[in-house]
C-alpha cells in the first residue's frame, strides 16, 4: 500500500501550561489539499511550525516522502521539498518583487546574499524569478518595490518566494488573512490552479475558501484531531458542528 507524502504521528508541543498540540497525527497524501480547521487556540499554526521545523516538538515523528525529517531543521525540510509559505520567510520592503523572488531562488540553489549584487544582473534568476510572478498574477508588478505592494500582492509574492523552491508540498498558514474579498477570490482561484501539482496542506479560517479547495478538511481542538473526511462529511459531522462550524452551516 502507497504510503502518504507527509506522516505525522504522536506530535506534541506544550508552552508552559498550555499543551498546543496533544498526540496530533496527520496523513497528507500526494497531490491532495488538506485543510487543517478548528477554533482560536486549536493548535493549527503550532501543527504547522513543527511540520515545517519551525518548531521543535517535545514527542511525536514526522515522515516525509518516506523519511523520518523529525529532527531535522527548517531549512533542511525546505531543500527535501517541504515549504511553509507566508511565514516561511519575510519580504525585503525595499526591494522589488521581482528581486524578492530572485532571492528565493538564489537561496534555493544555496548561494549567500552577499553575492546579490552579482545576481541581480544573472539571467539565470531574473527571468525564472518574472515566470514565477507572471504564474501568480504579478508580472505587471514585478518593478515595483515589495513595500508599495497591497497586502493581497505580498501574499501574492510570498506564495511566489515559496514556490521558487520548487516544493513538492506546501505549508499554507492563513493565506487568506487580512484580505479583502476581490483578493481571496483571486488567491482561491490561483491555489486550484495548484491542485494536483502541488501537495498543499491549508490552515484557514475562512470557510468558502476551504470548502472550495479541499480534497479533506481534518478538524482540531484544543490540540487534538477530532475528525477527518471529505468536506460533505465535515459539513454535516455532528460533533464538528458543535465545536466549530455552527449549527446553521
Amino acid at each position: 500500500m502507497a504510503e502518504p507524502l507527509l506522516k505525522a504521528r504522536g506530535l506534541t508541543k506544550t508552552f508552559g501550561a498550555i499543551r498546543a498540540t496533544d498526540g496530533l497525527s496527520l496523513d497528507v497524501w500526494t497531490g491532495e489539499v488538506l485543510a487543517v480547521i478548528g477554533p482560536n487556540g486549536a493548535g493549527k499554526t503550532t501543527a504547522v511550525g513543527q511540520l515545517s521545523g519551525e518548531l521543535k516538538s517535545d514527542a511525536g515523528t514526522i515522515h516525509f516522502e518516506g523519511r523520518d525529517i523529525s529532527g531535522f531543521p527548517m531549512h533542511k525540510r525546505a531543500h527535501l521539498g517541504l515549504a511553509r509559505s507566508f511565514q516561511i520567510t519575510s519580504i525585503f520592503l525595499m526591494f522589488t518583487a521581482e528581486d524578492n523572488v530572485a532571492m528565493a531562488l538564489q537561496a534555493q540553489d544555496g548561494h549567500s546574499f552577499r553575492f546579490w549584487k552579482a545576481a541581480r544582473n544573472d539571467q539565470k534568476l531574473r527571468n525564472p524569478a518574472r515566470e514565477m510572478l507572471e504564474e501568480v498574477g504579478l508580472a505587471d508588478r514585478a518593478d515595483v518595490a515589495a513595500a508599495n505592494l497591497s497586502h493581497g500582492e505580498q501574499r501574492q509574492l510570498e506564495l511566489a518566494m515559496a514556490l521558487a523552491t520548487r516544493p513538492s508540498m506546501l505549508l499554507l498558514d492563513e493565506p487568506m488573512a487580512g484580505m479583502g474579498l476581490e483578493d481571496s477570490s483571486r488567491m482561491v482561484d490561483f491555489l486550484l490552479k495548484l491542485k494536483g501539482r502541488v501537495t498543499i496542506l491549508l490552515v484557514e479560517h475562512d470557510m468558502d475558501a476551504v470548502f472550495a479547495l479541499a480534497d479533506r478538511i481534518t478538524v482540531l481542538v484544543y490540540g487534538k484531531v477530532v475528525a477527518t473526511g471529505t468536506p460533505e462529511k465535515i459539513r454535516t459531522d455532528p460533533t464538528v458542528q458543535k465545536a466549530y462550524l455552527g449549527e446553521d452551516i
